[in-house]
């Protein structure tokens, strides 16, 4: 079903201003039953001064086929959507994945998605793809394409379709249709989600100068300007609503305080009414955490994209409106039950409206000077499902200040009631000041009394000319929540939020109610819930305290595991663009855009000044902190915490914590137990001959000197004889001779087959025990190679002669062309070479002189090495 063909113009081709300026081809290994095989090409293309870097995803055989561009969340890349891309390659279609300006390896600013900018870059993408010989046209210059993507990646979608008339199907997920509206919802600065927003992509300088300008006048003020919303509503797909005429699945998520439901309602409603199929899927989890369904939620993708680029009428695209519900804990592992009630048609957020009598006189509360301390409803950026996700389950984690707040309250509810949409109040509200904030929310209270904030949903209101009294239309946040039999609601309107910026004035707010609650009921059925465990009704109130510390110092990603790569299965370790920004910078890394790789049997020595990023990238490795980007597979298999791969990984990191009432012997006996594994597999007696403790074994930890405690903890590293072993500084408190010998233990260990990966400081030992190396400095890559490689990319040459070389002799080598210097030795000459010379051409003129030359080499040892490569940071 194509709707655009009869309206559209011809489209005449132009030569694409793009070039290609890097290329390299990949294969994707499949087992010969599966799907065939996908081949990625990754270039670097030059789109109006800006290198974007992409990668694009095929399979064999010689048929055109629709094509796809998957775009990224925003502070992320085109991995993030390599594995949707490859199977989207695999159900036949030739797909393109690209890193946005300013994020992964693409340069430019960020420019949030800037008409002139970003969203132009995608029509170069898609005159990239008319000129494939995979992709199917529907004319000269027009490929069949669709697009999809989260957050930022889904507003880019939308944007495209809005802007370039040759995209023919949309899939957005949890995005905004008008970022102003997202970020500064009724005049009020969203300002936690905000600073997130602007961290995430590495600081104010990553932005376009405009945007970085606004932000800080913004964030500096608290109040959003009008040249701020005009210029966040012009990056808006609101701004295209009338040009977006294609098919559009709209995906998104309840447990979103970023993009909250209402933003997927605006959208429905203006692209449905251009005459285009609209389908929208309510899923369980957002930018707050929760579940993404990211399994079920492509498949739907996948349907879609069948239906309206491939033309299969039987494929099945869904329900024209699907609410994923919560079902509660099965029992055993805490595991949230979902399932989906589902509408032939989509009804809106203000549909079946029941009223609901609220009781409550008229109350005064007040506004703190200096807006603290905040009320607690969301805990933006927290993610990953914790505490975001038990308002699903009944239990809440909100917090209001006594004085900060009005409160108005239902009589319990007789039937059950489910409210499926966004509640609407009226209030009068009066203030000391003219400019009042309130933030309004609607509570299922319990009959013991306890209040849950349904997915957490705050709404903000901004109240001008509240001096002289004004009565105010409230829509609350879009839900879809059950209220049981005997439960009360609350409307609370407070003066504070932690998420969002309130006057700093003290003042004085009243507020008394002028109609009822209406509480859409659209999805009326409702579903049984089952009975929530022990654990989620004894919640300490210090995990709310945690999650906020968390909101403040950190952000974590939602993403599903990455699938196993099995072309990496024989690999121990690939690195590739992994970053890590400190907790508390924009824009300061540990770790950045690391990419490497290390082979079995090879000794990696692991240098770098401190402070060059060492540690943390084996943490990372491990999968003990997240990294910010880019990923670690071990044999194939993205690392995450808990990885079962991890079970192939033994690491010293940071020292070990032992019992120190036990022996040495009991501690590795009780480790190796708390790891589930059988005895046999522990190969203790070998790991405990490596430690080479003696009758130390027998006694308390706490007797052990640092070199005992450092070797019983190597051996710890060592039990079960992992794969790959990861060993951070384990010389630290070792003499001489155990040195020498945990030399040799790393060797022999790599000769079996197995890897070692060391981190150093003592280059000597690095030089002695290590094949391969990798140089860190300020969290990036220097080099990587062979340690003779490294080490013997000098511009020093030792030239040994069968006799002594007389001085006059030298004096004619120095004067060579191409050497810097010539100085006599007791086995030769030591001769530097400057930036013209070569040891060929040398050796060719030392032998026209008639030096008696014996052997030519390289004469630098690592640290000459080490410190040429890190320069002043050593």
């Amino acid at each position: 079903m194509d709707l655009r063909r009869l309206r559209r113009p011809r489209w005449i081709a132009a030569a694409a201003s793009v070039v290609v300026l890097a290329a390299a081809g990949t294969w994707t290994a499949a087992a010969s039953d599966d799907p065939p095989p996908v081949h990625r090409t990754d270039q670097i293309m030059a789109i109006d001064g800006v290198r974007i870097d992409t990668s694009y995803f095929t399979t064999n055989g010689t048929g055109r086929r629709p094509a796809v561009l998957l775009g990224h969340g925003f502070g992320g890349s085109k991995n993030d959507v390599r594995q949707q891309a490859e199977d989207l390659a695999r159900d036949g279609y030739a797909v393109l994945t690209w890193s946005a300006r300013g994020f992964g390896r693409s340069t430019g600013k960020v420019g949030l998605n800037d008409p002139g900018a970003e969203v132009k870059d995608v029509s170069k993408l898609i005159d990239w793809l008319a000129q494939q010989p995979q992709v199917q046209l529907d004319r000269p210059g027009d490929p069949r394409v669709g697009m999809a993507g989260a957050s930022y990646g889904g507003a880019i979608s939308l944007l495209a379709a809005g802007h370039d008339q040759r995209v023919d199907a949309i899939a957005p997920s949890i995005t905004y249709w008008n970022l102003s509206d997202a970020l500064f919802p009724n005049g009020v600065f969203k300002k936690l989600w905000a600073g997130i927003f602007v961290n995430s992509a590495g600081g104010c300088a990553k932005f376009e100068p405009q945007i970085c300008a606004m932000y800080q006048r913004v964030a500096q003020s608290g109040v959003p300007d009008a040249q701020a919303e005009k210029m966040l509503e012009e990056r808006s797909p609101s701004a295209v609503a009338k040009d977006i005429k294609v098919p559009t699945l709209l995906v998104q998520g309840q447990t979103d305080s970023l993009f909250p439901l209402n933003q997927a309602d605006a959208a429905a409603k203006a692209i449905r009414a251009n005459g285009a199929p609209v389908d929208v899927d309510w899923i369980a989890g957002g930018h707050d955490g929760g579940d993404l369904e990211t399994s079920r939620v492509q498949s739907r993708v996948t349907h879609w994209f069948d239906r309206y680029l491939k033309g299969d009428k039987s494929a099945d695209t869904g329900p024209a409106f699907r609410v994923t519900r919560t079902l509660g804990t099965d029992t055993g592992d805490g595991e949230t039950r979902l399932t989906g009630v589902t509408a032939d048609s989509y009804p809106g957020l203000e549909s079946d409206d029941h009223k609901i009598a609220l009781t409550g006189r008229e109350q005064d509360f007040a506004n703190p000077a200096g807006a603290g301390p905040p009320a607690v409803s969301a805990l933006p950026g927290l993610g990953g499902g914790g505490l975001s996700q038990l308002s699903s389950l009944g239990v809440g984690v909100s917090l209001d200040f006594p004085g900060q707040y009005a409160a108005f309250e239902s009589a319990p509810v007789r039937d059950d009631l489910r409210i499926t949409g966004s509640p609407t109040v009226t209030v009068h509200v009066k203030s000391t000041t003219d400019d009042a904030v309130l933030f309004a929310k609607v509570y299922d209270v319990g009959a013991n009394g306890r209040q849950t904030l349904p997915s957490q949903l705050v709404e903000p209101i901004r109240v001008e000319g509240a001096k002289a009294g004004k009565d105010v239309t409230i829509t609350l946040p879009a839900i879809d929540h059950d209220i049981e039999d005997g439960h009360r609601l609350r409307l609370v309107l407070a003066s504070t939020d932690l998420g969002y910026a309130s006057p700093t004035a003290p003042a004085t707010y009243s507020v008394s109610l002028k109609s009822d609650l209406n509480v859409p009921t659209a999805l009326g059925e409702n579903t049984p819930q089952a009975p929530l465990p022990a654990w989620v009704w004894w919640l300490p109130l210090s995990g709310a305290v945690l999650a906020l510390i968390l909101v403040v110092t950190g952000r974590r990603r939602t993403t599903a595991p990455a699938a196993p790569e099995p072309e990496l299965a024989e690999v121990p370790l690939q690195i590739t663009d992994l970053s890590k920004r400190y907790a508390k910078s924009a824009d300061r890394y540990a770790v950045r855009d690391l990419s490497f790789r290390v082979e079995k049997g090879q000794v990696l020595g692991l240098l770098g000044p401190n402070g060059a990023g060492k540690t943390t990238t084996l943490r990372m490795l491990m999968g003990l902190i997240r990294p910010d980007g880019g990923e670690v597979r071990v044999f194939g298999h993205a690392i995450a915490p808990g990885a079962p791969v991890l079970s192939r990984v033994g690491a010293f990191v940071e020292g070990a914590g032992f019992l120190p009432h036990l022996s040495g012997r009991e501690n590795l006996e009780l480790y190796w137990r708390a790891t589930g594994r059988p005895p046999e597999d522990a190969h203790l007696e070998e790991a405990l001959e490596i430690a080479g403790l003696g009758d130390a074994l027998s006694r308390a930890v706490r007797t052990y000197s640092q070199g005992m405690r450092q070797r019983l903890a190597i051996a710890q590293a060592m039990l079960g004889l992992p794969d790959l072993l990861i060993l951070d500084e384990p010389t630290n408190g070792l003499d001489p001779p155990q040195i020498r010998e945990m030399r040799e233990v790393m060797i022999r260990y790599a000769a079996a087959g197995r890897t070692v990966i060391v981190s150093s400081h003592l280059l000597s030992e690095v030089e002695q025990s290590c094949t391969h190396l990798v140089v860190m400095d300020h969290g990036k890559l220097v080099q990587a190679g062979p340690v003779a490689e490294i080490v013997g990319s000098g511009d020093t040459l030792l030239v040994g002669t069968a006799v002594p070389v007389e001085e006059p002799l030298a004096e004619k080598v120095a004067a060579l062309p191409g050497v810097a210097s010539a100085l006599t030795t007791d086995d030769g000459l030591l001769v530097r070479l400057d930036t013209d010379g070569s040891a060929a051409r040398l050796v060719a003129d030392l032998v026209r002189l008639e030096v008696p030359v014996e052997s030519v080499g390289p004469h630098r040892r690592l640290e000459d090495a080490f410190l040429t490569l890190i320069g002043d940071s050593a």
